[in-house]
């Protein structure tokens, strides 16, 4: 069982409550933050001294409040971490149910474990950290389907933003100048049309509204 174990959760109950579980496993040494600079901070630090932290469990939302931060979500916490202590546990935390960015965060960040936030969170959250002691991999139930095969769909983070971008009402006009101030490539809008109709045909969806409503049901925005 891990015996150092950092906590990077801005809610206060939720925080206890994982405390609480952590000291029931027998963990030793937990820390706890309210922010992912301090989250990295920490890290940072313990390896430095040569006493790393074993795990980590991130929550993915953090509230803005007035202090400026260098990651400020879970996210961007989660990608430097696994960059920089690629054999540094991290189990997400977390309400977010979407498809993608379960798979996102398996994908090319690498984490051990995803939690939902739910009723059964916590007894999920022991199961997952039990399986990542023992260098396994962990899906709430409620992501469970985010590999299978019916899911595994031919859509990149750019098919993503797009579908995004038009589920908040954007045109396709709209997009294109967005993408074009961004410098997102490609962002003529010839090409973001033969892009949509590609997923329209993909999803088998009537048009653009049918689209937003299917990529939703299946998590993927």
């Amino acid at each position: 069982m891990f015996k150092k174990v950092l906590i990077a959760e801005d809610m206060e109950d939720i925080n206890k409550g994982v405390f609480s579980l952590l000291t029931e496993l027998g963990v030793t040494q937990i820390d706890q933050v309210q922010y992912c600079d301090d989250a990295y901070l920490k890290i940072k630090r313990a390896d430095v001294d040569d006493v790393p932290f074993d795990l980590v469990i991130s929550d993915l939302s953090f509230k803005v409040d007035h202090r400026s931060q260098t990651y400020p979500t879970g996210h961007s916490l989660v990608e430097k971490l696994k960059s920089e202590f690629p054999g540094l546990k991290v189990i997400v935390y977390s309400v977010e149910d979407r498809l993608q960015a379960v798979r996102t965060l398996f994908n090319l960040h690498h984490i051990d474990a995803y939690v939902c936030k739910s009723r059964t969170g916590l007894k999920n959250l022991t199961q997952a950290i039990s399986e990542v002691a023992k260098d396994e991999k962990f899906l709430s139930p409620e992501v469970s389907n985010a590999f299978s095969s019916e899911n595994e769909l031919e859509v990149d983070d750019y098919d993503i933003s797009l579908l995004d971008n038009l589920s908040k009402g954007l045109s396709q006009d709209e997009i294109s100048a967005l993408y074009r101030q961004k410098n997102i490539s490609p962002a003529s809008l010839s090409s973001i049309e033969k892009r949509l109709n590609k997923l329209r045909i993909q999803f088998n969806a009537n048009n653009a509204i049918h689209l937003v409503a299917i990529v939703k049901d299946l998590g993927l925005i």
